[in-house]
């Protein structure tokens, strides 16, 4: 195993995750079953129904080496890349020659901007450069599939967010209560939409809680997080566009 994967390796085990399917479970006779419905719960954590989940999505055996990548590029591009130093021609100053070349016992010098001198330039300094880098379409979506299937364990599913009617924080601390998630949490709703219209403002002030579109799905958000909450719509938007 290379050292990249093993990076991930090691932030999938703190998660308890490891390249077994996640979705296989064993029964006492030794056989695997594979669990495809999956319950919805409400916001006050009742059942109110079941969903078949896609195993071309949320099946795949997870690619520790494309999610590396995928992660990797995500950090990179978010550089800014604007570190800079100025060499020894850029230092303003230091045309004139400080002392003669001979007679003085000291060593020869011709400007006073050298990098051996305090006010200097800098030898092999940053420059502003771009970090980032491409990545294949089909690689970045297997990087997804990956990271979801990963933390299907770890992932709750909730019809939508409707019972939050204010933008009041206590309600979804309650609501995060009644589904018994505690941690990290990430959600995946469409915040936009008219039956989590109060989402947003209700969530934003619990700094354990982020909260992004199914459009904006990433791997670091979905790995850095103890617990994915996702609305049935989300699943279904994520699923159209993961299949293909």
């Amino acid at each position: 195993m290379s050292g990249s994967e093993s990076e991930v390796n090691d932030r999938l085990g703190q998660k308890g995750i490891s390249r077994q399917n996640p979705r296989k479970t064993k029964i006492k006779q030794g056989k695997e079953i594979m669990t495809k419905e999956v319950s919805i719960l409400s916001t006050s954590g009742k059942q109110v129904g079941q969903i078949t989940l896609d195993d071309k999505v949320f099946g795949v055996e997870p690619n520790l080496h494309v999610m590396h990548m995928a992660l990797r590029r995500q950090l990179n591009n978010a550089r800014s890349g604007s570190a800079n130093t100025k060499t020894r021609a850029e230092v303003s100053g230091g045309g004139k020659k400080p002392w003669k070349q001979k007679g003085t016992g000291r060593a020869r010098a011709g400007s006073l901007r050298s990098p051996l001198f305090a006010g200097g330039g800098v030898i092999f300094g940053p420059k502003p450069r771009d970090y980032s880098f491409a990545m294949p379409q089909k690689a970045r979506r297997l990087a997804l599939k990956s990271a979801l299937s990963a933390r299907l364990d770890s992932t709750v599913l909730v019809k939508d967010f409707s019972e939050i009617t204010e933008a009041k924080t206590k309600m979804v601390v309650e609501a995060l209560k009644a589904l018994k998630l505690e941690g990290k949490i990430l959600i995946i709703a469409d915040a936009k939409a008219p039956e989590n219209g109060q989402l947003e403002l209700a969530a934003r002030n619990l700094p354990n809680v982020k909260i992004i579109l199914p459009l904006n799905l990433n791997v670091k958000d979905l790995l850095e997080a103890d617990t994915l909450v996702m609305t049935e719509a989300a699943i279904l938007e994520i699923t159209e566009r993961l299949s293909k």
